[in-house]
């Protein structure tokens, strides 16, 4: 049996029944609310029996990530997940020519949707009864012309595994527009993304906890707001494509029955906002709010349109100054204690340090703030990596005009790199102010979903903020471990190293004296008690500075509290 999810998600505290509830949530409407169930080249949402019918046939067909994983075969599967179409294509001709409908109506509907080949009426009919290709085309999801059925979008499965109580998990469907894989020649500059590598990377990085208003800024076709209706009480999303929010609501209304979602009354758990980034809530304040922003750094040309840019990804403004302009003004829509979670690209310009431009962005914000690189590169790669995803390296001369005109753009600004990774932001609450100010490089695989190690890392912040680190007692978090290197033959180690086995997956280099102290956190001695022990077994030389000595571990220490490689003993911690 395959693997049991495509796309990972962090384990949702609480169950579904926790937060499931009537809510009393009250909701601040305004002008800019979307609600239109018709709009232009987009599916509609505002045909309630077609939708019914849909999701039914799709359920009946075992139209899931599992469903369609164990179709395929595994190997035909995971190259479908990196957008390679040849297994899977040449998996679903066999089973076309199976007699068993149990195979072959669900190959009918992977080729249309997955794979984007054309299917006749009659197939579709039979393997979607319910809604047949008469009820599709109404709905806008395909084209029927003399007897063939053709996509007009990508749906596909998605969900996330449930929690080990059974509770939390998701079965859904996501429509979004046919992606370059599918289909030849550039992209539309209003394409609606589907299921990225971005948007599943937020997903894995959010910290999910019980939320009463939640804000997903820049919601494409509605993956961020699918999560946050599992742990938040109401979700707001924002688009500046009105494309876009149809998509959203159409995938809302088609999985309301899994949403736990009153397609009458869907603005009680959720609200459709038309508008730039935060315009559409100025004013409100939220507990949680996510982006997945378009953050991709674009040449901007004199007269351009706001037509001409891809809306999916383009802020619309110099370099990086749209993700810049977010992170600034996110402060005003987070309530106290209220946290950001987004992505972002940033530029890195000759001779500075990566961190520089973000950290100038946030100084004297008053927030706390995480600033985690993943990956930076240079801009000929930036360039390729961009002009692949919309296509636009098919056409030869204009390829070339468009690589140039990036080169062009980064070399006007003095920019050497470019770096991509996550943002947590936080709007304090507690009377010590901001206590975290993080900016990493982690450049290295981690575990994902990392969600909940970002919210506990959070947590120890706030506990080394609110306790005394000499007085603690501390324990050796269960996922690490020691290594010792030397040379054949020496007395001692030349290298003591620390290794977490989850979350950020952090190797610490130790001294000696910390690699003894660490060696005896066992819950039973406070720190101030382990450091006493070391100052009588290491000091008493004429040169020891004991006062330095003691500052030193006990910074040293802390650090290793904040990173979590070590953790208050929870003994303690309860008494």
């Amino acid at each position: 049996m395959p693997a049991r999810r495509q796309y990972p998600h962090s384990a949702i505290p609480g169950s579904k029944s926790a937060v499931r509830r009537p809510y009393t949530c009250k909701v601040t409407d305004t002008a800019s609310s979307f609600t239109s169930g018709n709009t232009d080249d987009a599916p509609r949402s505002d045909r309630p029996e077609l939708l019914s019918a849909l999701a039914a046939d799709l359920r009946a067909l075992s139209y899931t990530v599992d469903g369609v994983a164990e179709l395929l075969g595994t190997s035909a599967s995971e190259a479908l997940g990196r957008d390679q179409l040849i297994p899977a294509l040449l998996a679903s001709e066999r089973l076309m020519d199976s007699q068993d409908p149990a195979l072959r109506s669900p190959a009918v509907v992977v080729r249309l949707w997955l794979l984007a080949v054309p299917q006749s009426v009659a197939d579709i009919d039979s393997a979607l009864p319910g809604i047949r290709s008469q009820g599709l085309a109404e709905l806008g999801l395909v084209t029927v012309d003399s007897g063939v059925v053709k996509a007009k979008v990508d749906l596909r499965p998605y969900g996330w595994d449930a929690n080990t109580d059974g509770s939390g998990g998701a079965e859904l469907w996501v429509a979004s527009d046919l992606a370059a894989h599918q289909q030849p020649g550039v992209l539309r500059h209003d394409h609606v993304l589907g299921i990225g590598r971005a948007s599943t990377t937020l997903v894995q990085s959010t910290f999910r906890k019980h939320t009463k208003r939640a804000l997903d800024v820049g919601t494409g076709c509605g993956i961020q707001t699918f999560h946050l209706l599992h742990h938040c009480e109401h979700v707001t999303a924002t688009d500046i494509s009105e494309r876009a929010l149809a998509f959203t609501r159409f995938n809302l209304l088609l999985n309301a029955a899994e949403l736990e979602l009153d397609p009458n009354h869907l603005e009680g758990r959720v609200s459709l906002r038309l508008g730039s980034l935060l315009e559409p809530v100025a004013g409100e304040q939220f507990g949680l709010v996510v982006s997945n922003p378009p953050f991709v750094i674009t040449p901007r040309t004199g007269g351009e349109s706001s037509s001409e840019q891809f809306t999916y990804r383009d802020g619309g403004l110099p370099g990086d100054d749209i993700v810049a302009s977010l992170v600034q003004s996110l402060a005003e829509v987070l309530e106290a204690g209220g946290t950001a979670q987004m992505l972002g690209n940033w530029e890195v310009t000759s001779g500075t340090d990566w961190k520089d431009r973000p950290q100038a962005w946030l100084r004297d914000s008053g927030l706390d703030v995480w600033f985690i690189q993943r990956e930076q590169v240079g801009p000929e790669q930036y360039a390729e990596t961009w002009l692949q995803d919309a296509s636009q390296n098919r056409e030869g001369q204009q390829y070339k005009e468009a690589y140039a005109a990036y080169l062009d753009d980064f070399a006007s600004r003095n920019v050497q790199g470019i770096g991509f990774g996550m943002i947590w932001l936080r709007r304090p609450e507690s009377p010590f102010g901001a206590i975290v100010s993080r900016f990493e490089e982690i450049t290295y695989p981690i575990e994902q979903p990392i969600g909940p190690h970002v919210g506990a890392a959070v947590e120890r912040a706030d506990w080394v903020a609110a306790h005394s680190v000499p007085e603690a007692h501390l324990v050796v978090a269960e996922d690490v471990t020691e290594e010792r290197h030397q040379r054949p033959g020496a007395v001692h180690p030349g290298v003591i190293l620390l290794r977490q086995g989850a979350g950020l997956r952090r190797t610490n280099l130790l001294s000696t004296e910390l690699a003894g102290f660490v060696s005896a956190c066992d819950g039973q001695l406070s720190v101030r008690q382990i450091v006493s022990a070391l100052v009588s077994l290491l000091g008493g030389g004429d040169d020891f500075d004991e006062q330095a000595f003691r500052e030193g571990l006990v910074r040293d220490v802390t650090n290793l509290v904040l990173e979590g490689f070590l953790l208050p003993d929870p003994a303690q911690v309860s008494a």
